[in-house]
């Protein structure tokens, strides 16, 4: 494939993709919604400005572009919430990372991911089929793989962004455990020992908290808001230390020690996976001696002794200048 054809194939896909946006955000060729036959008389009895919406916010950093394919864009973001049951887990998910976006935005940034890539992909492949290196098919697979990777490739990095937000939470909590328990044993309620955290320290732990004594001013009780950080954050240690607050908030048994208690096991937990993960790099370290350096250690070793000696003559004895002589080891044989 030439340049010139592999330009012109790429000018016809734009002109075909552009037709086929055009015609189908047709007025005749879309159907009206409710919600917009609705929304002329509706909109009298709304006094707030539309400008100050949040339907009105952008979830890409194109502005005015996106603005012009929002409806593109809203009909594919409904098909992939419609294709992927698990609206709930990635909000959970979402949470466990510490991010303020929505759903919505998420999907938002995995399409436009999906199409950096591809569009990188394109132009790597067409510039490959171009220069004759890569066949036409095989330059459109590697299109579509290039644009599946950048879409998965938002799914990895908020998986990684959850699990560097899980141990920078439970590296913190034996020390804010110990910090709660000494202001409980002090005299502070749990409450009171809450917002004191909350206000002194920082970290992720200390926003998740900050979080919680926000829902109990706004109206929530401490129990409901505690829990729900349970659920939120499903780390297993957080877990325990809400269920000791909740027990002691609703009997009133101590608390102090059950908190200290609980840090001690978090440090010892801590201790243990350090010693795994120790073991396994000790085994990992086991590859490149075994596979390396023992045998450059062994051809060293044996190398020298299978080489014949340079200047040394096979069958001939060889005479030295005082009169001695040596022979091969086949003459003296």
């Amino acid at each position: 494939m030439s340049p010139t054809i592999g330009l012109a194939v790429l000018s016809g896909t734009l002109l075909g993709v552009g037709v086929w946006i055009t015609c189908v955000r047709l007025p005749t060729a879309r159907r009206t919604t409710f919600a917009e036959r609705v929304a002329p008389q509706l909109r009298s009895v709304d006094a707030s400005s539309r400008l100050l919406r949040s339907d009105n916010l952008d979830v890409t950093p194109f502005g005015s572009l996106e603005r012009i394919l929002r409806p593109v864009l809203a009909e594919a973001l409904k098909s992939m919430s419609g294709l992927n049951a698990g609206k709930d887990a990635l909000e959970r998910r979402l949470a466990q990372a510490g991010s303020s976006r929505r759903v919505v935005e998420f999907r938002s940034e995995q399409v436009l991911w999906a199409g950096v890539s591809f569009a990188l992909g394109s132009v790597l492949a067409i510039a490959g089929a171009s220069a004759g290196r890569i066949a036409p098919p095989l330059a459109a697979v590697l299109a579509l793989a290039a644009g599946a990777a950048g879409f998965l490739g938002r799914e990895f990095a908020l998986a990684s962004a959850v699990r560097k937000r899980r141990r920078r939470i439970l590296a913190e909590f034996p020390a804010m455990a110990d910090m709660f328990a000494l202001a409980v044993g002090a005299g502070e309620t749990a409450a009171g020992a809450l917002g004191r955290l909350a206000g002194h320290s920082t970290g992720a732990l200390a926003d998740e908290f900050s979080r919680v004594v926000s829902e109990t001013r706004a109206g929530t009780t401490l129990v409901a808001a505690l829990r729900a950080m349970a659920v939120r954050l499903d780390i297993a240690p957080i877990s325990r230390f809400v269920d000791g607050l909740v027990v002691a908030i609703e009997r009133g048994t101590p608390l102090a020690d059950v908190l200290r208690a609980q840090a001690q096991d978090v440090r010892d937990a801590a201790k243990r996976d350090l010693m795994e993960a120790a073991g396994r790099k000790e085994i990992g370290m086991m590859v490149p001696l075994v596979f390396g350096i023992l045998p450059l250690t062994i051809l060293f070793a044996v190398f020298p002794g299978c080489q014949r000696p340079v200047g040394f003559p096979r069958g001939r004895p060889v005479v030295f200048p005082g009169g001695g002589h040596l022979s091969s080891p086949r003459m003296a044989s």
